[in-house]
């Protein structure tokens, strides 16, 4: 597997990008971080952050074309740091651990992703916008299924497909914000969920 960005028709970027655009990129990306980290999602626009990284707002729109361009931006930057993590980090979530404390590792890792990216998915569109189809969610569920199957699970598609589906983005940001739910009852749901699927090896 190899890391699928949010955006692949449009590559973060390319190989042959100049030094100084490469450069220019990460000061806007890294400007664009502080804002969000001071004050929330909904702060960051186009002029905030041209004024953030002493730009022109022409070189931010260049740069990403809209505003949810910048968030799915941000976010693909964040979805593949999660990827790397459960390819090659070291266990439980990465290899090396048996499937189900893998199982379990990864769903407690996204659950904390998605609440620490909640207002970027919002604000980009990308928990409602073909979010079954969307490359990260199917690299999501491959990675799942994979686990089923190792742990010798019938029908590790479809069961994957169940479990993935108590990871949505849009439920688990209402069950905490709207409905008070911690993260950790939500994590340690997740983790019955897989103990009561997936038998110990």
């Amino acid at each position: 597997m190899s890391f699928i960005p949010l955006r692949p028709d449009v590559p973060s970027e390319s190989p042959h990008e100049r030094r100084d655009a490469a450069r220019n990129r990460e000061r806007l990306l890294s400007a664009a971080r502080e804002l969000v980290d001071e004050f929330g999602a909904e702060a960051l626009t186009m002029d905030a952050l041209a004024c953030k990284a002493k730009v022109g707002k022409g070189t931010v729109f260049r740069r990403f074309g809209s505003r949810a361009g910048l968030m799915m931006t941000l976010l693909s930057d964040s979805e593949s740091e999660f990827q790397r993590g459960f390819m090659f980090g070291p266990p439980p979530l990465g290899p090396g651990a048996p499937p189900r404390d893998r199982l379990v590792a990864f769903g407690e890792g996204r659950i904390y992703f998605i609440l620490e990216n909640g207002d970027l998915w919002k604000a980009a569109g990308a928990s409602t916008r073909n979010r079954f189809e969307a490359p990260p969610t199917a690299l999501a569920h491959r990675h799942v299924e994979m686990l089923l199957r190792e742990a010798g699970i019938p029908d590790p598609w479809v069961m994957a497909m169940a479990l993935i589906a108590a990871l949505d983005p849009d439920r688990i940001v209402n069950d905490v914000r709207v409905h008070g739910i911690s993260p950790k009852r939500l994590t340690d749901s997740w983790g019955e969920l897989v103990r009561r699927l997936v038998p110990s090896t």
